[in-house]
């Protein structure tokens, strides 16, 4: 099967069985075309050449009802029932699509034998946005699973769990398997394939590399060697592949954070406490400090409060109570023009939505940090701006044509590298790194850590948060769990995932380890 949009090829004569009734891992960096793989199966992509079998019949490609009627469904990574629903509108709705005149007690009754068949324990009057991830998750495989369905695709669907929901997506995709499906889970740790899959197929760039293999038959270097090439793998720093492909859990030491605590904080936070506004989760009574030439990992299921504590920091949210001082200074009243003046830095959580204006030029983007500083208009020449943008993104190996092309015709990993050209500066005393390396490649990956731990040896103090437990361990000093707003343990190199997990979850009161 080959899919091309316009000029770029997404899939290139891609061919691949896979038995009924296992389990199969479809892996490789982001770009290796793993999702438009999952994507032309469920009838949601036309592909280019090629055709579709399942159960030995052809179907008729890019059509999503063909694809259902034949047993294929698709859990994509952002979950598509509606959050406002209570659990049996969501299921009603997921699967039929439409609406009607139901009492909530008869639609309860209706699809609670489906959800407990499937082990999902949960309120059918609660609304989805209200329940866990790993929760919504089941929801919305019990929806898929409403049609009988043959094969279930999943795509990345540990991105957003613990490592406690982890568990229990595995274990409930062993029992549908011991059911007969077929159950295809497009995924990027090494560590997860070898833990779940029978076989695995590798995808890179858009070519089939090897594969279906046998999971008995190939070790995680080989797998890693698949997944990134055998050049490539091999100049990893050997800690870094760890994290990166996720074959083992990351072994830090906390020799660099001995060094540093004995520092003043470059932050201080002190009962600090948000008003609820409709950005996220309110902070609730947050102590937290950060020391020059240290980097600070934050935890947790997204969704408990990260994007709030960023808000405070950037004076974005409105505080109830408590205090925040930056490099000394009490900077409780202050705007984020002054905040930015005192050194603070912001990589943002969405880099295409806050970090990049997609239809500006390089240049104006890059100039952003003179304007959020308080730069005034009348002082800024073009034509420098121009010249420094255009050393600065060479200097940071942004690969682009002219600093005037628009932002939004870079790939990720180079929009990515532009807002750390702008952000990640020798004046800077604070920078906090929101989710920096979420959908890119190892490449891009690891040169984001690099610069990372660059800034924190020239004595910057980097908070960075994260939902990739192997980055947070790879690359932190120190760990912190958020959990519905609040501070829920603090963590220590070497780190333990299921300490760190327990606290995620709720399931530990507040640890220190």
């Amino acid at each position: 099967m080959t899919v091309k949009f316009g000029d770029v090829t997404a899939l290139a004569d891609v061919s691949v069985g896979f038995p009924p009734g296992q389990i199969h891992a479809v892996v490789g960096q982001n770009g290796a075309g793993k999702t438009t793989f999952a994507r032309v199966a469920a009838g949601l992509v036309q592909p280019t050449s090629g055709s579709v079998d399942v159960m030995g019949r052809e179907i008729r490609t890019g059509h999503v009802g063909d694809s259902r009627a034949a047993g294929v469904e698709l859990v994509h990574q952002s979950f598509a029932l509606p959050p406002s629903f209570t659990v049996a509108e969501a299921m009603e709705f997921g699967a039929t699509g439409a609406g009607g005149i139901y009492s909530r007690k008869r639609l309860a009754e209706k699809w609670r034998s489906h959800l407990a068949g499937l082990d999902v324990q949960v309120d059918l009057g609660k609304r989805i946005r209200d329940l866990p991830i790993e929760t919504q998750q089941g929801i919305e495989i019990a929806r898929a699973l409403v049609t009988d369905a043959k094969v279930l695709i999943l795509d990345e669907p540990t991105a957003v769990l613990s490592p406690s929901g982890i568990e229990t997506l595995f274990a409930r995709v062993r029992r549908l398997k011991a059911r007969g499906v077929t159950v295809i889970l497009i995924l990027h740790k090494i560590r997860e394939v070898l833990g779940v899959a029978d076989t695995v197929t590798v995808l890179r760039g858009g070519r089939k590399v090897d594969g279906p293999l046998a999971i008995a038959d190939v070790s995680a270097e080989r797998l890693a060697s698949l997944i990134v090439g055998e050049a490539a793998a091999k100049s990893l720093d050997a800690q870094d592949r760890a994290a990166l492909v996720g074959a083992a859990t990351p072994a830090a030491d906390n020799a660099h954070y001995a060094a540093t605590s004995a520092k003043p904080p470059v932050l201080e936070m002190r009962n600090v406490t948000t008003k609820p506004d409709s950005e996220g989760i309110a902070l609730d009574a947050v102590d937290l400090d950060i020391r020059p030439g240290e980097i600070l990992g934050i935890a947790g299921v997204e969704g408990n409060g990260q994007k709030s504590l960023v808000r405070a920091i950037a004076a974005l949210a409105d505080l109830s109570r408590g205090s925040i001082s930056l490099a000394g200074q009490d900077v409780t009243g202050w705007p984020l023009a002054a905040r930015r003046a005192a050194g603070l830095r912001i990589i943002p959580f969405e880099r295409n939505v806050e970090g990049l204006s997609l239809s500006s030029s390089l240049w104006e983007n890059w100039s952003a940090r003179m304007l959020l500083q308080g730069s005034l208009l009348r002082l800024i020449r073009p034509s420098a701006v121009r010249a420094d943008c255009d050393r600065s993104l060479k200097d940071w190996g942004v690969h682009y044509h002219t600093p005037g092309q628009r932002a939004g015709s870079l790939s990720g990993g180079n929009a990515q590298k532009v807002i750390l050209a702008r952000e990640v500066d020798r004046d800077a005393t604070l920078i906090i790194a929101a989710q920096p390396t979420r959908g890119l490649d190892i490449g891009a990956t690891a040169f984001v850590w690099q610069s990372l731990r660059a800034a924190r040896d020239r004595g910057t103090a980097i908070l960075l948060i994260s939902s990739d437990l192997d980055e947070l361990f790879d690359i932190s000093d120190r760990v912190l769990v958020m959990l519905s707003g609040h501070i829920n343990g603090e963590f220590h190199a070497p780190y333990d995932i299921q300490s760190v997990g327990a606290a995620m979850t709720g399931a530990a009161a507040r640890a220190t380890a």
